[in-house]
């Protein structure tokens, strides 16, 4: 079997991963990678001498000698970019948010659906082996009926200036919550403010509501002293933990109220605490990268539905515009309030 021919736009943050990503896998032949700072792709040029660099995207977009792209640049970029692509008859990888507006995501699944083409959304969480196993475990009743669930993902930095907080950190817990609870949630409040730069949010907390009354609060920030990927899962025999900072980042409490039975009159505390040992499962430790290029080559390859494909990112999408709708809405309100009588 031939290799499949990749080209990547963009060497900036991120893409120097995937650029060592698609290099060392063995179905994959890293032709051309493409950035407008010729000093970036002086050092990629240093370390994969093999790879051709190029400052135009139509370099990738239009080749023949390309077969996929991967699109790891500002969000703004990613639909005129994943359009171009697509049109021009090639698979894309594209990192997360897939567009910024509903209408231009749902294009570009009809585009790809048209031409064949394989379109997968840079989810990477999706791949990471402790979130795999925190679906398993709630998949199978380990902690019961779901009471709540919160998620916290912070960090002093990095600082985006082509989008705000929640587009950059929530949108990864949208799409994992998704995944985790197999629903699309309903935005329920927002709170953000933006602490450094007008108009940019630097930190947020979103509460949704997901099928069967489950509500989940999520917590971004990039105003934080410590880095933290954490998911609590509270159900009614059970609760589990996600920390992805941790060697082992799963963890079961044997912990949950139970109702005492011996009470005497109304005033009296109704609920007894039961504590119980914490389990931490093995969880195989793969890099969720390398499990993400393994599953997009596969796709290409096999021409199969990718697990994040266009429609798991368009449902990121609508959440995210559902936010942003609200904060606005929010915003005009305090600008002008209805006048007291």
């Amino acid at each position: 079997m031939s290799k499949k021919r990749i080209g990547i736009i963009g060497c900036g943050q991120w893409g120097p991963n995937q650029i060592n990503s698609f290099y060392q896998h063995p179905d994959a032949e890293l032709v051309r990678i493409c950035d407008i700072d010729i000093e970036r792709l002086n050092i990629n040029r240093s370390i994969y001498r093999n790879i051709e660099t190029t400052q135009k995207v139509e370099d990738i977009i239009h080749a023949k000698d390309i077969d996929a792209v991967v699109i790891c640049t500002p969000t703004a970029t990613h639909y005129t970019l994943t359009k171009d692509a697509l049109e021009n008859n090639k698979d894309v990888l594209c990192e997360k948010p897939l567009t910024t507006k509903i209408e231009e995501a749902e294009e570009l699944i009809k585009i790809a659906k048209e031409k064949g083409s394989i379109l997968m959304v840079g989810h990477i969480f999706l791949y990471n082996t402790g979130i795999i196993k925190l679906k398993e475990l709630i998949k199978s009743k380990e902690c019961g009926d779901i009471y709540y669930m919160h998620s916290q993902r912070t960090n002093l930095g990095p600082i985006r200036n082509d989008v705000n907080v929640i587009l950059d950190l929530a949108s990864h817990d949208i799409y994992i919550f998704n995944y985790l609870l197999d629903g699309k949630p309903k935005v329920v409040s927002v709170y953000s403010k933006n602490l450094l730069r007008q108009n940019i949010e630097d930190i947020a907390f979103v509460s949704l509501e997901y099928p069967g009354n489950v509500p989940v609060h999520i917590h971004v920030s990039w105003l934080d002293p410590k880095k933290t990927r954490e998911i609590t899962v509270v159900g009614n025999k059970k609760m589990i933990t996600w920390n992805d900072m941790m060697a082992r980042p799963i963890e079961i409490y044997s912990k949950h109220l139970e109702r005492d039975p011996f009470h005497y009159d109304y005033g009296e505390f109704h609920l007894i605490a039961k504590e119980g040992e914490v389990l931490i499962p093995y969880v195989k430790n793969t890099p969720p990268l390398r499990a993400q290029t393994e599953h997009f080559m596969d796709c290409i390859i096999k021409r199969k539905k990718p697990l994040s494909d266009g429609e798991n990112g368009l449902e990121v999408v609508k959440t995210l515009n559902e936010i942003i709708k609200m904060i606005k809405a929010e915003e005009h309100a305090q600008k002008n309030p209805i006048p007291q009588k």
